[in-house]
């Protein structure tokens, strides 16, 4: 069964969300991927939306460029988090699409990450797993302690770079 769903407006957006692809499979979560647009195939989204609900799908993710309006039509149609992706695209370098996305009206929210956030938005979606599955909590937990080991050992490699400058 799986937990999360993404949709994209385009196939071309999976050259940024293969970071979300790669961070769910790295914790282990059960995901569907589908590209569904908004504007040229509503019914596909709607559809994949009341499929994966169905399902159990628990958190979807939805990315899209220019006027991204993918994200809302998906909360439309589910009371389920969603998770926005802002894709850059021309002309605009993707402010568009940020401002598509984070500008939900009242009463259907979208939770907004950065533009091309794809790996913050599939780390969001295991956060919200981990509120009621303790092993994405566990999960999480050891991999911020290892995001912060890292900072250290980078940290100490620049300090004797510097060191060794300055002899």
């Amino acid at each position: 069964m799986s937990e999360v769903a993404i949709i994209m407006g385009s196939d071309s957006d999976f050259s940024v969300m293969k970071k979300a692809v790669e961070v769910l499979n790295d914790f282990g979560v059960k995901f569907e991927i589908i590209v569904a647009s908004a504007h040229r195939t509503p019914d596909r989204v709607k559809n994949f939306v009341t499929d994966c609900e169905k399902k159990g799908v628990k958190v979807f993710i939805a990315a899209a460029g220019c006027a991204a309006h993918l994200a809302g039509v998906v909360a439309s149609h589910t009371t389920r988090p969603v998770v926005g992706v802002p894709i850059s695209s021309a002309p605009f370098d993707g402010l568009d699409s940020l401002l598509s996305t984070v500008q939900m009206p009242g009463g259907v929210p979208v939770a907004t990450m950065a533009v091309n956030g794809a790996k913050n938005a599939a780390l969001f979606a295991v956060e919200i797993l981990g509120a009621t599955n303790p092993e994405f909590e566990k999960k999480l937990s050891e991999y911020r302690r290892e995001m912060s080991e890292e900072v250290e050992r980078k940290s100490e490699k620049l300090l004797q770079t510097v060191a060794e400058m300055t002899k």
